[in-house]
């Protein structure tokens, strides 16, 4: 199925390109992956509120213009749900489509996590670990985004304050995939990125200003 199809007040089936930048007929199509762990409403709803048109899903699925991973909970169980369709999902991944993992679902990305038995989707070499250092865990609350390369996730998004809701946190072998740090304890990948996949530890569509400026540069990039 071709991007870009989900098209209202009676227009085409598939609109090109310029039609879309121009007078903005067709809604664009989000996957969100439901694999039992939660937020995936509040994401739904920031999504709509962005004009998306939103479709979540329990297992993979092709024919949409992007696929969101969100989650909070646990690694080992979220690795058990998606282990059925690894494969799958993976080629969904790699095709080029457009991905924003949240949270756990960036976790997902990668191969491990010191959590809990459980293999990650290996998308970015690295293992998940615990937080560490004299603070409190959960990490829970609002904390600055410190940028480290530009991003045309963050375009326009200096060092703003975003909400964040975890224990553990990536360690990427690559440390260039790094767009952010934030700093609890110890400094870590707070937003990272390479070709078409995008993640966050903290969650954007409870951070406010800078949480829907992510959002809206990720609709941008879905666009393009």
């Amino acid at each position: 199925m071709s991007r870009k199809t989900a098209c209202v007040g009676g227009a085409p089936a598939v609109c090109d390109k310029f039609l879309i930048e121009a007078v903005g007929c067709c809604m664009l199509r989000a996957l969100i992956l439901h694999y039992g762990v939660g937020n995936v409403f509040s994401v739904s709803h920031a999504l709509r509120r962005l004009g998306f048109e939103v479709t979540i899903s329990e297992r993979p699925l092709e024919g949409f213009d992007c696929l969101l991973m969100p989650g909070v909970g646990s690694f080992s169980a979220a690795a058990e749900h998606i282990a059925g369709y690894r494969n799958e999902l993976s080629d969904l991944i790699n095709s080029g489509l457009p991905v924003l993992g949240i949270c756990l679902g960036m976790q997902l990305m990668f191969e491990s996590s010191e959590e809990g038995p459980g293999r990650g989707l290996g998308v970015f070499r690295g293992k998940v670990v615990r937080l560490v250092g004299n603070v409190k865990a959960p990490h829970m609350g609002w904390n600055k985004l410190f940028k480290v390369r530009e991003s045309p996730l963050l375009e326009g998004v200096d060092e703003g304050w975003v909400y964040f809701n975890h224990s553990y946190h990536p360690s990427p072998e690559d440390s260039s995939i790094a767009i952010a740090k934030t700093k609890y304890g110890v400094e870590f990948p707070s937003v990272i990125g390479q070709a078409n996949i995008y993640g966050t530890q903290f969650h954007p569509e409870k951070s406010s200003k800078t949480g829907r400026a992510l959002l809206e540069n990720f609709k941008r990039l879905v666009r393009a």
